[in-house]
């Protein structure tokens, strides 16, 4: 099949790369031309697991190429993959900005076009916006029929940052919002042959359902978090009570995301737990759990702060920056907003994250930590043991193996000479808290 994928970011960039894998033609579009240029050289516009292997071995076979033309790309293909973002407003609602426009440019590229074409949105987005919004603008900027002359879907992705080509091949479910059958026939075919449920539902109902995933992640995260603070006050190790509640494999639900650690961030489950509670505000559905579940993460990230404050020290080095291993995404990192309020506060703070490289930021990355770190370059450093060196106390947000070689055991001597605030639970942990000098956030 020929396909466009509109928006290069993390959705947009796995989802050409593993559509070219399958065999598809696949064209690439962005306004980005930064992106562009990278997809053209064969290298992935983030950083993923698996994902700079693939992208350079389908842009070699030419399965894959990238373009900053609209026209051209609706021109040559028979279906378009819409990922681009969709941001948080100041008052929690969704910005549809990005949607509308791209949603017109290919509305008008479609007037030129002839054959049917399927417009298959893959951006999360509240219900009613496909039908109510963006289906209108299809139709008044192409002047065809939506259903008659073109094709109209929704296909959630669930793909979490840094295991996004797995969760491709390997989804938990497809979920198709189908306009009419031809498109839901269309969505179908791109993921014949993987594993997992395929769900044919309305659109509005495909719509909503990767609202109900990211709530219920965030929830998950908050609730195990919760509990770790809780059991680190009685003097318990909440992740000993966690193995108990988590041998219940009838009652209770599955393990992903219930270990208490820092507190959880990204362009996902902040942006759409503010979107889902602004929503049922508006309709007048009164939801207390989840407009509590962003205070509660909030919450979080505050004790890891006073946790710091409490040494006494002021030369920190922070281990990890982006919101999430094996990634470079720091939008709505929690790790970032812990930098940002120890720098607010006076502390001398040195940065490593083997992922974070100042020259690679860019587009949404690059905005939002120059809006938040300016001076990340002077703070950001490529050797450990220079952090290592400079800190008074260790913050500990990533597992990465370097960082971890770099740390006295946890039986040593050594580990008393320097503070480690524990974000992740190290491996000896247990270990550790039984001495001075380390300090877990919910252990």
């Amino acid at each position: 099949m020929k396909i466009s994928v509109f928006g290069l970011g993390y959705v947009g960039c796995v989802s050409a790369a593993c559509l070219a894998g399958q065999g598809h033609r696949v064209v690439g579009v962005d306004v980005n031309q930064v992106k562009v240029d990278l997809i053209t050289a064969g290298k992935a516009p983030v950083v993923e697991e698996r994902i700079g292997e693939l992208t350079a071995e389908v842009v070699a076979s030419g399965a894959l190429r990238a373009t900053t033309d609209v026209a051209e790309a609706i021109a040559e293909t028979d279906v378009s993959l819409v990922c681009v973002g969709t941001p948080s407003a100041p008052n929690g609602s969704l910005s549809t900005t990005y949607l509308e426009r791209v949603s017109e440019e290919i509305g008008a590229a479609l007037a030129a076009k002839s054959g049917r074409h399927t417009v298959v949105f893959r951006s999360t987005m509240l219900p009613g916006t496909c039908l109510d919004l963006l289906l209108p603008i299809l139709e008044k900027s192409s002047g065809l029929t939506a259903g008659v002359d073109f094709g109209v879907a929704v296909n959630p992705e669930f793909l979490r940052e840094g295991t996004s080509v797995r969760d491709f091949f390997d989804p938990p479910k497809t979920v198709i919002g189908e306009f009419d059958t031809a498109s839901g026939d269309v969505v179908a075919a791109l993921y014949e042959g993987l594993p997992g449920d395929v769900f044919r539902v309305p659109v509005p109902v495909a719509e909503m359902t990767k609202y109900a995933d990211n709530a219920f992640h965030g929830l998950k995260i908050a609730f195990a978090n919760e509990l770790g603070a809780v059991s680190r006050a009685l003097n318990l190790d909440s992740h000993r009570v966690m193995d108990v509640f988590l041998a219940d494999r009838k009652l209770n639900v599955s393990p992903a995301y219930l270990r208490p650690g820092f507190a959880f961030g990204g362009s996902c489950l902040p942006k759409d737990l503010r979107g889902l509670v602004y929503a049922a505000r508006r309709a007048d559905v009164s939801v207390p759990l989840l407009s509590h579940v962003l205070p509660s993460n909030e919450e979080h990230l505050r004790r890891a702060f006073e946790f710091i404050a409490a040494t006494g020290r002021r030369r920190i080095g922070l281990f990890g920056l982006s919101f999430k291993p094996g990634t470079d995404d720091l939008r709505e990192s929690p790790l970032v907003e812990l930098a940002e309020r120890l720098l607010g506060k006076g502390y001398d703070l040195r940065i490593y994250d083997a992922n974070v490289t100042l020259s690679r930021l860019m587009g949404a990355n690059r905005e939002y930590i120059e809006g938040r770190l300016p001076h990340l370059g002077e703070l950001l450093s490529n050797s450990v043991s220079d952090v290592m060196a400079h800190a008074e106390v260790c913050v500990i947000g990533c597992r990465d193996d370097a960082v971890l070689a770099a740390l006295p055991s946890g039986d040593s001597a050594e580990q008393g000479e320097r503070v480690i605030v524990d974000l992740v639970r190290l491996p000896d942990a247990e270990l550790r808290r039984e001495r001075p000098g380390y300090v877990g956030l919910g252990w």
